[in-house]
């Protein structure tokens, strides 16, 4: 029989007792109480040995439940600290009429995205503002499910350079996705240098064919999201404001330019394959 004062004991309950001290000493109104009983209890231990902030606990705890995360999944998003995710500037509260639909828009984004699949040196190229945004689209396009793992949960491909036409001019937007958590499809257009007030009114003409012609009558709004390389983001949020149609401005990194932690920290070219597979 173990000793009670054991390292083997005392480890093991430190480990069944943390989660109990958390959910006593947590405001009940922001516990996750579905998610935190509903998930493996290694994935506990990973969150509660590893994260200390208790708002974090529950970003990953939830992540963990909506997106039924693996441990290693869930210990590479901890090291990049993706619980310190912006929110991406947007008009989601203005345009959008229902409340709640406006604030699943919200969190369905992020304000920057890791593209770690491209690479500007495979390309044969220097710089990547050497690069043309068909070479990006065209890379995203064939790694279209790291992209997906990227962007965000439950969206579906349907096509790049869409076909859009009305009045017979002719619209070719770079991505279009369909989110069933939204309900909703999404657009995205690919810019490799810094935001521009122009971008904005090409989505908006996007949304408006799209809600017009495209979007079917039990589906909400079309949202657009302008993927540039660099935006400030306090006169991102500035102008947006008067645009109609529900639209952000996220920008993005390439493996390229990703600091050293931050590259230690993301899954390697084979983790990457078997949780495609």
């Amino acid at each position: 029989m173990l000793d009670s004062n054991s390292s083997v004991v005392t480890d093991e309950l430190e480990y069944s007792k943390t989660p109990i001290s958390m959910v006593l000493t947590t405001n009940f109104h922001d516990f996750p109480a579905l998610e935190f009983f509903n998930i493996p209890f290694t994935h506990h231990v990973e969150i509660f040995s590893t994260v200390k902030d208790i708002q974090a606990r529950n970003f990953y705890i939830k992540k963990t439940f909506e997106e039924h995360l693996s441990v290693e999944k869930l210990k590479s998003l901890i090291k990049a600290e993706s619980h310190m995710v912006k929110i991406i500037p947007n008009n989601f509260s203005t345009s959008l009429t229902n409340s709640n639909f406006a604030k699943k828009a919200v969190t369905m984004f992020k304000d920057e995205y890791i593209l770690d699949f491209i690479n500007v040196e495979e390309l044969g190229v220097r710089d990547l503002e050497d690069v043309d945004e068909r070479v990006v689209e065209k890379q995203i396009i064939h790694n279209i499910k790291n992209f997906i793992m990227t962007f965000g949960k439950d969206f579906a491909f349907i096509g790049n350079q869409y076909h859009l036409e009305i009045y017979d001019k002719e619209f070719f937007p770079d991505l279009l996705f369909f989110n069933r958590e939204l309900n909703a499809m999404v657009v995205v257009e690919l810019k490799m240098g810094d935001f521009k007030t122009s971008y904005l009114a090409q989505l908006t003409t996007y949304l408006r064919i799209l809600d017009d012609k495209v979007k079917k009558p039990h589906e909400n709004p079309s949202i657009g999201i302008v993927l540039c390389k660099s935006a400030n983001k306090n006169f991102v949020e500035y102008v947006i404001q008067d645009y109609k149609k529900p639209m952000g401005v996220a920008t993005f990194k390439t493996s390229d330019e990703m600091s050293e932690k931050l590259r230690n920290a993301l899954p390697d070219i084979e983790e990457l394959r078997k949780l495609i597979n």
